[in-house]
């Protein structure tokens, strides 16, 4: 159960207020275009690079569930946050190395880059370990790009099937279009592929493009810029991943 929480009347609160009733009008004008209301759709707030300070307004506004790219990250500003707001709702939704699994598993709720049998493994052991099975997406390389993470398209249903049948609970697929190219057949392509495999739940679409993905059935948005702001620094990469920033980039 959701905890009441009067916002402070502060600047910050305000525009935290502001920018997330903007966020949910805009979501329930697109969800009923399909038939949809916004409490169909999960709204994930990314908050990345985003320091306690600047997540707390948006908490006191009434959002519950955030979502983050990084472990070590996430590990330093959310464990004081949760004991303040106990029903916050954490998602990893950026790359993950097999090697962070552990800590990924005792920190998050929902996990959206599971794309590679290597990191299936890693994450079965660590599930095991902690007695818990935590539901996760495929995360789908959709515009087959070399630099991004993700399961190529056409090795999505081995892994699927390999996820099954290890007792992960699967929620989803989950992609990041191509930069600079119209999402939409992406989307389009996404949601195909959740269909022929049973899987209920899409997380796609972001700040730039989520009401095309709603349209196109997403049921999880990932949305960073329009409800904390542009960013004061790019998002780095993870030294110890050798993976580069644009497999770490995730959401916007």
């Amino acid at each position: 159960m959701t905890t009441a929480i009067t916002p402070a009347n502060t600047p910050d609160s305000i525009e935290a207020a502001q920018r997330l009733a903007a966020v949910r009008d805009s979501i329930g004008r697109a969800a009923r275009l399909t038939g949809r209301t916004a409490d169909d759709i999960r709204l994930i707030a990314v908050s990345k690079t985003h320091d306690a300070d600047a997540i707390r307004p948006l908490i006191q506004a009434g959002q519950r569930v955030f979502g983050e790219n990084r472990v070590q990250e996430s590990q330093d500003k959310w464990p004081a946050l949760r004991e303040e707001y106990a029903d916050i709702e954490l998602h990893l939704v950026g790359q993950l190395q097999s090697n962070k699994a552990a800590e990924a598993v005792a920190l998050f709720d929902v996990l959206h880059g599971l794309d590679r049998p290597s990191l299936l493994t890693a994450l079965v052991k660590a599930m095991d370990a902690a007695g818990k099975r935590l539901p996760c997406f495929i995360q789908v390389n959709i515009g087959a790009e070399e630099q991004k993470g993700g399961c190529p398209i056409a090795d999505t249903p081995a892994l699927i099937a390999a996820a099954r049948d290890a007792d992960i609970p699967l929620l989803g697929l989950m992609c990041v279009p191509p930069a600079g190219i119209e999402p939409a057949p992406f989307f389009a392509l996404l949601a195909k592929m959740a269909r022929e495999e049973g899987l209920p739940r899409l997380s796609m679409g972001m700040s730039g493009d989520y009401d095309t993905a709603i349209m196109l059935g997403a049921t999880d948005i990932r949305v960073g810029t329009a409800l904390f702001g542009d960013r004061t620094a790019p998002a780095r990469p993870d030294p110890t991943s050798g993976r580069g920033m644009l497999r770490n980039s995730r959401a916007r």
